[in-house]
């Protein structure tokens, strides 16, 4: 329709050339007019998050469309495998780890913006199972009394690598290990006690709410490393302005009160 009307203007019969000055007038008006009440288009963000927080992020990814014009499209896996695909030219733009050293090994690797990295989220560990009186503290893990015990892959999971260094601070790692499950990720983790390839597992403390049934045991924060995870934004959405603006939002007032109200620690202003 805009098409008809413009070359109706431009291109009337020759009977209207009387008025041609007055209709180079309307015409130039109309067209500023039709292009400035044209809806602002955003960009899109591409993100890569770590297993563990990608429902929050989802949720902060809605967050932040209702509040800007831009789009975010988020993919997950385990740090270890994020951080590898970024090496091998993945075409991520903002990366959310579930460790500290993988975002700054992504600015030494001249992956990531320098000055960019900071920590979003401080992550817990707990001890969950489906069975309602399996998981009772320490003592779950002396006595022994299950069959198989679901952990994230410690090579390439942080929160696999802090379930070690719990079972080595309660000093069974050895009696245990024969009957570890490893998972790719902590979002398998859940997956294998969800579905009773493990009796119970190492998951984070964001997957566990009121609607998960079972018995759970909040691991103790002396037990193991901080797991601190960090953010940054990577040299590919240095330029985008979407990505730097969901990079920025993630540090925001909103988005910090979405990690919070999912289990999650943030640093205090």
């Amino acid at each position: 329709m805009l098409h008809s009307f413009l070359s109706l203007i431009a291109h009337g019969p020759s009977s209207r050339k009387r008025g041609a000055g007055v209709c180079r007038g309307v015409f130039a008006l109309t067209v500023s007019l039709l292009l400035t009440s044209e809806p602002a288009i955003g960009a899109e963000a591409r993100v890569a998050v770590a297993s563990n927080f990608i429902a929050t992020a989802k949720e902060i990814a809605r967050a932040f469309e209702e509040q800007t014009d831009h789009r975010v499209v988020i993919s997950s896996g385990s740090t270890g495998q994020i951080f590898a695909q970024i090496t091998q030219a993945a075409p991520f733009e903002v990366f959310l780890a579930a460790d500290a050293w993988r975002p700054q090994l992504t600015v030494s690797e001249g992956y990531g913006v320098d000055g960019s990295v900071f920590t979003y989220a401080t992550g817990s560990l707990v001890l969950w199972s489906k069975e309602p009186d399996l998981v009772e503290g320490l003592d779950t893990l002396e006595n022994g009394l299950f069959q198989r015990l679901a952990i994230a892959n410690p090579d390439i999971a942080p929160y696999g690598h802090a379930a070690i260094q719990v079972l080595e601070t309660a000093g069974v790692l050895d009696a245990v290990d024969p009957r570890l499950v490893r998972g790719n990720n902590i979002a398998q983790v859940y997956q294998f006690v969800v579905t009773g390839n493990a009796d119970l597992g190492f998951v984070a403390a964001s997957q566990i709410d009121d609607s998960v049934e079972g018995s759970s045991w909040s691991i103790p924060a002396s037990y193991h490393d901080p797991i601190r995870q960090d953010a940054v934004l990577l040299k590919r959405g240095e330029a985008n302005p979407a990505a730097r603006a969901f990079w920025e939002f993630l540090q925001g007032p909103s988005a910090r009160q979405i990690i919070v109200d999912n289990g999650y620690m943030v640093d205090q202003d």
